[in-house]
């Protein structure tokens, strides 16, 4: 019996691993060991299976944000770490190619992507900086609008740059770490820190 939810999680591994474009319908079929015919009686071709993989993906990063903003809600600056980490333990799959390939060849799939980036992700992260702001757990001084576009926007461009694939230098830790862990050690209070000195410790 045909399982979509199985498939479309196998698909989306496939597609981040070797990119959208080159993995094929053929290749899927093979290595599932079913016919194309059983996948065009469930889809309408590899741009729906693409979509939908990617949704369902989304979907899941959405409960497991939320989960960990409620989790952390006394605590805006642990929030932003553990929404990082999750984004960083996730991007570790994706092949440098997926994202570029997507955005090329399947620009209303990757369009689903960036609006998550952008109206979910972003809207996220700089209301619980400007509430840690708030507590007084980061600096007056710091502009957050500023810092969010420096240091957190568009993280998975910095992490699997064309030309220099970050994730087979170094472990999602140490990523998190430098990009976000030593950042938010800069602009928080001192107040924060001496309450807070282990979430910083390296």
């Amino acid at each position: 019996m045909f399982n979509k939810d199985r498939f479309l999680e196998f698909a989306l591994s496939k597609f981040t691993k070797f990119g959208s474009k080159r993995f094929t319908l053929d290749d899927l079929a093979h290595e599932l060991g079913i016919s194309k015919k059983t996948i065009y009686e469930n889809f309408k071709g590899k741009e729906e299976i693409i979509q939908e993989s990617l949704v369902a993906l989304l979907n899941k990063l959405r409960y497991q944000i939320n989960e960990c903003v409620e989790k952390e809600k006394s605590d805006p600056i642990r929030a932003v770490i553990a929404i990082y980490r999750i984004g960083l333990d996730t991007f570790k799959s994706f092949s440098p190619t997926f994202l570029r390939s997507l955005k090329k060849y399947y620009p209303n799939v990757y369009r689903l992507f960036n609006d998550f980036r952008e109206n979910d992700v972003s809207v996220l992260v700089k209301d619980l900086l400007l509430n840690g702001q708030g507590k007084g757990q980061i600096r007056k001084d710091v502009d957050i609008d500023l810092t969010y576009e420096l240091y957190y926007n568009r993280m998975e461009y910095i992490v699997q740059a064309e030309n220099k694939n970050f994730y087979e230098q170094f472990t999602p830790e140490e990523l998190l770490n430098h990009i976000i862990i030593n950042n938010l050690r800069g602009i928080a209070t001192k107040e924060y820190l001496n309450k807070n000195d282990s979430i910083f410790l390296l």
